[in-house]
């Protein structure tokens, strides 16, 4: 059965690519791939100015899914979106994911501490190991 994972992730071309390929792993029917999950993520923009709004709908989402996945890449650590998404997931009692895409880059700090499984590389064995982990 998929399970239904919330990608955070920072919305930069590096943030972006990796995720999208997240979900092309998920719809791949290979015997190779079978991390299998519903997408909850937000992966357009929430046409609102309205800073509430959009965190009521990010909010819902994150709820919804059984896993939230922090996809790290160089400037999540900047990001105050993913920094708050990471706070609504701890909040909710989620099961956490963080997912590196290099080593080197800085995780966010209220991410440790917090009983996270981490993938220290983005590598398919990595991620599937620390999703069912």
């Amino acid at each position: 059965m998929a399970k239904k994972i919330f990608i955070s992730y920072h919305s930069d071309t590096e943030g972006t690519t990796h995720k999208n390929l997240l979900v092309a792993w998920s719809k791949n029917d290979s015997n190779h791939f079978d991390i299998k999950f519903d997408d909850t993520s937000v992966g357009v923009s929430i046409n609102s100015d309205n800073a509430d709004y959009i965190k009521r709908v990010i909010k819902g989402k994150i709820k919804e899914s059984s896993v939230f996945l922090s996809l790290v890449g160089e400037n999540t650590h900047k990001s105050d979106w993913c920094l708050w998404e990471n706070e609504k997931a701890v909040e909710l009692g989620k099961k956490i994911v963080v997912v590196k895409i290099k080593s080197t880059y800085t995780t966010p700090e209220n991410l440790y501490g917090v009983g996270a499984n981490f993938a220290y590389s983005f590598t398919y064995d990595a991620i599937k190991k620390a999703i069912d982990g």
